[in-house]
């Protein structure tokens, strides 16, 4: 296993980060420890969860990954071996702190909860999930798609600025060590270490966007950010929820593929990814990894 430091934090990770946002949904605590069992065996330290999962989120299943890794942790006593990031939930999920916007109070809030879900005393990584204000990530939410100067930005900045100062109380109690990002902006990512810099509060060590080869919207101008600013960039998912595997192109599909469970639960995360473009992308990729003996996702 390769490993590279955490932005500025000098933690040393895997390069392959396990996720873990199925288990309660589409795989059972039994499977969800044989993973973790396996991934460390491997080498692989770098473990990322949140409050919202498992997936597809529900009120149901609110918690449950988070409690999983919690009985793994009770069970196998390894919690120094692992790098474990999680995520506090944004607006907009009425059974999560009523659908409340995001704010200083709700950082310490969410906290309590995740330590206690996870069995443990600390978070390694505790990031946004998302921001309150419109972002640029997810289908509805596309370039185009956000009118931007519809939002007062110093309303904006203060919610950030208390934010900040939430994870700045966890930080110093020692509950959290670090702080980072998701679905979040180049802007988001400045903003937040400008803030750092003139207040004294933690800084953003990594952003954990969506990318890949079929979505490549980060690349320049967040990754140019991360670079200039020493931001860890986390990518998720890197198959495009499966897509780049090639396995969507076969009919029908199977009833525990993600996408095929996610619609079985009346959601609907990925459409947008399933274009005649990306199809046909997908078709060309295969057709380059065949070329080199490779398999796909190689």
């Amino acid at each position: 296993m390769k490993y590279s430091k955490l932005g500025r934090t000098g933690l040393e990770v895997s390069r392959c980060c396990l996720g873990t946002m199925t288990w309660g949904e589409q795989n059972s605590e039994a499977e969800g420890h044989e993973q973790m069992d396996y991934a460390l065996e491997r080498g692989v330290n770098f473990w990322d969860t949140a409050e919202l999962y498992a997936v597809p989120p529900r009120a149901e299943t609110y918690g449950r990954t988070e409690e999983i890794i919690g009985t793994w942790f009770e069970k196998r006593g390894k919690r120094e071996d692992v790098i474990l990031a999680t995520k506090v939930s944004g607006i907009g999920r009425p059974y999560i702190r009523e659908g409340s916007a995001l704010t200083g109070d709700s950082v310490r809030e969410a906290v309590e909860g995740s330590l206690k879900r996870l069995k443990t005393d600390y978070i390694d990584l505790y990031q946004l999930h998302w921001p309150n204000r419109p972002f640029p990530h997810f289908g509805s939410n596309h370039a185009g798609l956000i009118d931007f100067t519809a939002n007062d930005t110093a309303r904006i900045e203060d919610n950030l600025l208390d934010i900040q100062r939430g994870i700045d109380d966890v930080v110093k109690a020692g509950k959290v060590r670090h702080f980072g990002l998701s679905d979040d902006s180049a802007w988001g990512i400045m903003k937040y270490n400008e803030q750092a810099k003139e207040h004294g509060l933690p800084r953003v060590e990594s952003i954990q966007n969506e990318f890949s080869l079929l979505d490549r919207s980060d690349d320049p101008y967040v990754a140019e950010v991360c670079v200039r600013d020493d931001v860890a960039y986390l990518p998720w998912s890197p198959l495009a929820m499966g897509i780049l595997s090639g396995k969507y192109l076969q009919k029908p599909w199977d009833k525990n593929w993600r996408y095929q469970v996610a619609k079985d639960i009346n959601s609907d995360p990925g459409s947008y990814r399933f274009t005649e473009q990306s199809e046909a992308a997908v078709k060309a990729y295969m057709e380059v990894a065949a070329k080199h003996g490779l398999d796909v996702c190689q």
